[in-house]
């Protein structure tokens, strides 16, 4: 097993995802997260990754997880309101991009 930190798992993650290998990205960024489960940073960027690859169910509980930890985020609540328009979930997509708006992020 690699010795990799997660800073540098994250980096490498974030690097895939530039690459638009997203699928690559969730399992690097995986890794991340099961050294450092807490960290926002790397829980975003997984739920881009996941969002990349269509697992619009995985990608919304780790937006969730963001904007529970900071409730005012507005990237991750709008991430949410686009999670919820691919599940077809109509409550939480309007529900995340107002408080997407609210907090300074207008939706695309």
């Amino acid at each position: 097993m690699s010795a990799d930190t997660a800073y540098e798992l994250l980096k490498r993650g974030e690097s895939f995802l530039r690459g638009r290998n997203p699928a690559q990205a969730a399992i690097i960024l995986q890794r991340a997260r099961n050294q450092e489960p807490e960290r926002t940073s790397i829980r975003e960027a997984l739920g881009r990754a996941y969002y990349n690859s269509g697992r619009y169910d995985l990608a919304a509980e780790e937006f969730r997880f963001v904007a529970d930890r900071y409730p005012t985020n507005g990237y991750a609540h709008y991430c949410l309101g686009r999670c919820g328009e691919k599940l077809g979930d109509e409550l939480l997509s309007r529900r995340h991009f107002r408080l997407a708006a609210a907090f300074g992020y207008e939706r695309e």
